[in-house]
């Protein structure tokens, strides 16, 4: 069995605990039009789209309120201001990375969160990391779980499928690694309950980040 040279992370959930920040983001974006706030649980639940899908779910009646593109360019500007308040990486990730990095591992960020804010985050928080992603759909690079991100930033590398495998805390991210024909890790630490991920086909779990060292350099079948 081949060897994994190169871990593709999902970015909210994953590796960072975004969660406080998205929410202030939307509640801000609500408020400036008149819209009742969401509660953390309820953003928690819509995250892993995009941030269009975000608010679709977000704005009462969706796409089909006259202000729907208002908040949610409010919203983009809001949260680019504080999306770094709150947000921090989640136990163990930092020390994570590092053991990668030292180890040889390529890494890299695919995301659903607009591009400029993932750049901007993986660059604050883990700048061990040398390739991001984040949502370019006018670039016709279609989102998760869409693989164009995943086959892009592979090129960009110049590794194969078998060499890769995608880190992720939602169904969102199993599904992508399917259609990328890559091994998927999925982490329980993040937006998704245990059982959302296994009932989206998760063959491998970790529950901590020993547990998914383990399991991306021993390439276990199952955790």
């Amino acid at each position: 069995m081949t060897e994994y040279t190169t871990v593709i992370f999902d970015l909210d959930g994953t590796l960072l605990d975004t969660l406080e920040d998205l929410a202030d983001g939307v509640n801000i974006a609500l408020a400036a039009y008149g819209m009742p706030a969401k509660t953390i649980e309820e953003v928690r639940l819509a995250v892993g789209n995009g941030v269009m899908r975000l608010m679709e779910l977000m704005v009462p009646d969706g796409k089909n309120n006259p202000l729907f593109a208002d908040c949610l360019d409010t919203f983009r500007t809001e949260y680019a201001k504080i999306s770094r308040n709150k947000t921090r990486p989640y136990t163990g990730i930092p020390e994570l990375l590092e053991k990668l990095s030292a180890e040889g591992y390529h890494m890299a960020v695919v995301s659903n969160k607009f591009h400029d804010a993932v750049v901007d985050l993986v660059r604050t928080y883990f700048p061990q990391i040398p390739y991001a992603a984040g949502e370019r759909e006018s670039c016709g690079i279609r989102k998760k779980p869409a693989p164009d991100m995943v086959y892009a930033i592979m090129k960009e590398i110049g590794v194969s499928p078998e060499e890769c495998v995608y880190v992720g805390d939602s169904e969102v991210d199993v599904s992508t690694a399917k259609n990328a024909g890559i091994d998927c890790i999925g982490v329980t630490w993040g937006f998704r309950e245990k059982d959302v991920l296994l009932q989206s086909g998760a063959a491998v779990l970790a529950d901590t980040t020993s547990e998914l060292y383990d399991a991306i350099v021993h390439r276990k079948e199952s955790v």
